[in-house]
């Protein structure tokens, strides 16, 4: 343990071993109201049966009715398209007077599964194995409605005089991109406000070490799509003198990066201000990178992860190899996704990189560049007042120093909640860790770190509560 640890500070006001005991008490009931909710297929992608949208809503609910909230609601708002939302929970519980609010936010939707066959476990069938709990949303965000529902139950039970106003924002399209997320602020904005906003969709720096995400990269990302043909032709009467759509994108594609692995787009913020380090060997293990492989740019680690750019192709339309035949392909589209490091405007970033696409000779190719999302990166205050809480609340539940650290992840919303409640004091925690996998397949969840966030936002409350802010 450091020097500058706390852990044997006075207690703020709070009982720690009673609030600790009560929700390793109920820890198995916890698991088991969260094995219900990954059972529920809730993406928020058009493609997928909406209606599973609405039943994890409703489960959220009735958690949420369960931890004491005076009010709850379903609601949604549309987005900028004129689409309605997916649908959120608000629910509160109001300050008493003198109290601060704090409101807790988490998403109810998930990440599509991808390959089943890829996933060692049923894919929506919460499964223990050791010390995790796989499944789809098992850590990504439902375990983050979780700690925020036990949390508030243990202080309710153990805190006689608990007066802190506190409101759930459980969204259901965080993994879609949020797109009627401004219009929801905006729309229950009264509702919503409040002192602290407590965002738990991170991740922590290590089994065992908690963390407070400091920054996050912003994110942009386009639809490109490459043409030179005016039809699918046969591949032996007119290969050679022709290259199809395919061969001209993977043209375009490799002159992404540099030869050191960096993004090669010119005109984007890189910076080294990293003050910790991940350890390389510790680092491929968790990213399952292959040994051979040499890892890409330059600098520390924790810089190439949260202060430059990362630039990735998520999506291309091309057939299978199963599918595939002797036919020169017209065209090909494929979708750029990019990180961006704080500091860096989304808009500039996308003029960057449609300035990088044009300039590629491809032969007088047809290239059609489309936006598609954009979002801010996110620099935390470090010195909020809040700050110091959710650190001591951490190390007291952790028995360990917290960190704060970066994230190469993207939040976009929370740019948004800067801007509507610009004097709410924004924490962002989290139950990941490096191994969690969120997104992918074998997505699990460390249930030791998972009770010391539940230990960990009980704290805060109840300290919120002795002190105030």
């Amino acid at each position: 343990m450091t020097e500058n640890t706390t852990f044997h500070a006075a207690a703020h006001g709070v009982d720690i071993a009673a609030l600790k005991s009560h929700i390793e008490t109920n820890f198995e009931k916890i698991l088991e109201e969260l094995t219900s909710l990954v059972a529920i297929p809730s993406i928020a992608w058009e493609s997928f049966d909406p209606q599973n949208l609405e039943k994890s809503a409703a489960a959220a609910a009735e958690l949420a009715k369960s931890a004491g909230m005076e009010t709850v609601e379903i609601l949604r708002e549309p987005a900028q398209n004129g689409a309605m939302g997916a649908p959120a929970v608000v629910a509160q519980r109001k300050a008493a007077p003198g109290k601060p609010t704090v409101l807790l936010y988490a998403h109810h939707d998930v990440q599509p599964p991808g390959n089943e066959a890829d996933w060692n476990t049923p894919v929506f069938e919460a499964t223990r194995v050791g010390d995790r709990l796989f499944g789809r949303g098992a850590a990504d965000d439902k375990a983050g409605i979780m700690v925020h529902i036990a949390a508030m139950r243990a202080v309710l039970d153990l805190v006689s005089d608990f007066g802190v106003g506190v409101t759930y924002f459980f969204e259901g399209e965080e993994e879609a991109g949020s797109p009627s997320f401004r219009n929801f602020l905006e729309a229950h904005q009264e509702k919503l406000a409040a002192d602290v906003i407590v965002v738990a969709d991170s991740s922590n720096w290590s089994v065992g070490t908690p963390a407070l995400t400091s920054s996050l990269r912003g994110m942009c990302a386009a639809e490109i799509t490459v043409r030179s043909l005016n039809h699918a032709v046969h591949s032996g009467m007119f290969g050679g003198p022709v290259l199809d759509g395919p061969i001209l994108a993977a043209k375009l594609i490799s002159s992404f990066h540099n030869d050191d692995g960096s993004v090669a787009v010119a005109g984007l913020v890189a910076n080294d201000a990293a003050e910790v380090d991940f350890d390389e060997a510790e680092f491929r293990k968790d990213s399952g990178v292959l040994d051979s492989f040499q890892l890409a740019g330059s600098g520390k680690i924790t810089d190439r992860l949260w202060n430059k750019p990362a630039l990735s192709v998520i999506g291309m339309d091309i057939p299978s190899v199963d599918h595939s035949s002797n036919t020169l392909l017209p065209a090909t589209r494929f979708k750029v996704s990019m990180r961006l490091a704080p500091g860096q405007d989304p808009a500039d970033a996308l003029k960057a990189l449609e300035s990088h696409v044009k300039s590629i000779d491809l032969r007088g190719a047809e290239v059609e560049f489309v936006a598609t999302e954009a979002g801010n990166a996110y620099k935390a205050d470090l010195d909020a007042s809040a700050n110091d809480t959710a650190r001591w609340a951490l190390e007291q539940a952790w028995g360990v120093v917290p960190v704060n650290m970066g994230l190469g992840g993207s939040i976009p919303f929370i740019a948004d909640l800067l801007e509507v409640f610009p004097q709410a004091q924004i924490l962002v925690t989290g139950v990941e860790d490096p191994d969690s996998r969120a997104h992918s397949a074998n997505e699990s969840l460390h249930l030791g770190d998972f009770q010391h966030a539940i230990e960990a936002e009980a704290l805060m409350l109840a300290r919120i509560n002795a002190e105030g802010l």
